[in-house]
Order: C-alpha cells, then sequence, then structure tokens
C-alpha cells in the first residue's frame, strides 16, 4: 500500500472522531506486515485524562485482533476538513516503540503533500522492549 492510500484512508477515519471540547479530529491508518490496516479515530471526554489519540485506538484495536507486526501508519488531523500535518503525541510514540521495529514508518500529511520519518526519528533514544532484556 502506498503511503498515499494509506493516508487518505487516516483523512476518511477522521470522520469517527469524538471531539466536541476542541473539534481536532484525527484520524490514523495502521498497516500490519501482511496488509492488514486498522484505523482508529481520537475520542475526547469531558475530564480529558480518558481521552484516546487515533494512533492508539488503531494501535489497540490491531493488537486485540492478535496482530504484532507493523509496517507503517499513517496521520492526519485538523480542526475542519482539510487536513493538517498532525504529529503523533509521546504517549503514541511510546505505543508505537512497544510494537514496531526502527523502520517503522510514520506518514504525516495533507493530501497534496506527504512526510515520512521512522521511529528513531520522532523518538531518538527511546525506551522499549529491548531494555528490559
Amino acid at each position: 500500500m502506498t503511503n498515499q492510500e494509506l493516508l487518505n484512508l487516516a483523512i476518511n477515519a477522521r470522520k469517527d472522531s469524538y471531539t466536541p471540547y476542541s473539534k481536532f479530529s484525527v484520524g490514523a491508518a495502521l498497516l500490519t506486515a501482511d496488509g492488514k490496516v486498522y484505523t482508529g479515530a481520537n475520542i475526547e471526554n469531558a475530564a480529558y485524562t480518558p481521552t484516546i489519540c487515533a494512533e492508539r485506538v488503531a494501535f489497540f484495536k490491531a493488537v486485540n485482533a492478535g496482530e504484532r507486526h507493523f509496517t507503517k501508519i499513517a496521520i492526519s488531523g485538523g480542526k475542519d476538513q482539510q487536513p493538517v500535518f498532525c504529529a503523533p503525541c509521546g504517549v503514541c510514540r511510546q505505543v508505537m516503540a512497544e510494537f514496531c521495529k526502527d523502520d517503522f514508518v510514520i506518514v504525516l500529511g495533507t493530501p497534496d503533500n506527504i512526510k515520512t520519518y521512522t521511529l528513531p526519528q520522532i523518538l531518538p533514544d527511546y525506551f522499549g522492549p529491548k531494555d528490559l532484556n
């Protein structure tokens, strides 16, 4: 699956967001090593702490379905219909570190412009399962 195709799925996933407070909807599309895609959208809560990001929704759906091998994720967010660059938060980066290898690709973009990063680029010197061996 191309980066643009995955990004289009993330953009589409934004429609499932629940964002009555920030109005900032985020969608994510996570690609497994065997080609399956799991999508997620952010879900806010009035107490804020229980809010969950789109990236973690996608990861947790995939992990709950038995998936453990991932190649890339696309993320799209914004306050209106026009997506903007939307980087993952620190907690989501740490979840990526739990389940992904250094070659895992993070795709950020708009319909007209895409940026890609690897996990070590967005979370250098991360703490992960390797540190507990």
